[in-house]
């Protein structure tokens, strides 16, 4: 089973070590999720040495579309910088033994009118990503928000490098998420659990909120997503204070889950 430490700071061996000490197996790398940072050869080794101490595995790596920059962007600098960005996470999501980074659909999709502006320079980006991500062996799971626009990557790119991040959370405030997910099923390849109350994107812990856990765990079971459970929740809204009793009920969640989908099989 994975969790994410993206709201750690300074140096994360120590949220590495209580992480692997809960029970947990692997992590998904959340850090810089939304920024424009590249991590240098020397950080990547660092980290790899963490994990490889801690016992950790890397299950996938959330990638950033770039504050500054965008892989849809309309002005060519700061879309080429923006593969750049992608490109970054990808050779480090395969340095860290991963085979797959997430990504969120451009925010140059966010309004309607730019659309059709936003498709060409969201295409000449994968175009030029798919190479690259090849010759690492990495797929790119993009993150569930609007189906329709994820729905149209996945029929125009193929398996092998575009595929389907499930988060529950998102799923849930869209209230037809699991329509989505059951729909595009045999293409996913990463997932993000989680609970909210079907408004705010909360992060809360397994069974705190109202996802439909039964039917999301019957999904899952039948698609093509073969790792583990995957945990994005957080301590800020889970009512928790003490972070070792978090991960100690986070991980029996996550458990508790998994043991019911798998059995579903």
């Amino acid at each position: 089973m994975t969790t994410d430490f993206a709201r750690s700071r300074g140096k994360v061996l120590p949220f590495l070590e209580r992480i692997a000490g809960a029970g947990f197996t692997h992590v998904h790398w959340c850090q810089h999720w939304d920024t424009d940072r590249m991590y240098s050869n020397r950080e990547i080794a660092v980290i790899s040495k963490q994990l490889k101490k801690c016992g950790l595995k890397l299950t996938d790596l959330h990638g950033t579309p770039g504050k500054n920059t965008s892989w849809g962007a309309f002005d060519g600098q700061k879309r080429r910088a923006g593969v750049a960005l992608v490109k970054n996470r990808i050779n480090m999501a395969a340095e860290l033994g991963s085979d797959t980074i997430i990504m969120h659909v451009p925010a140059e999709f966010d309004r309607l009118a730019a659309r059709p502006k936003a498709w060409p320079c969201l295409y000449k980006s994968l175009d030029e990503l798919i190479p690259f991500a090849a010759k690492m062996k990495i797929r790119i799971a993009i993150e569930n928000g609007e189906f329709g626009l994820i729905e149209k990557l996945l029929h125009d790119y193929p398996a092998d490098f575009l595929g389907l991040c499930y988060d529950c959370g998102h799923g849930n405030i869209s209230g037809s998420g699991l329509e989505g997910l059951e729909k595009n099923k045999a293409r996913l390849i990463s997932i993000h659990l989680h609970d909210n109350d079907g408004k705010s994107d909360l992060h809360m812990p397994l069974f705190t909120g109202t996802v439909n856990w039964p039917r999301l765990g019957r999904i899952i079971a039948s698609s093509s997503y073969k790792k583990w459970a995957s945990l994005e929740t957080g301590m800020w809204n889970s009512g928790i204070k003490d972070e070792k009793e978090f991960l100690k009920q986070a991980y029996a969640a996550g458990i508790k889950f998994w043991k019911t989908a798998v059995e579903s099989r």
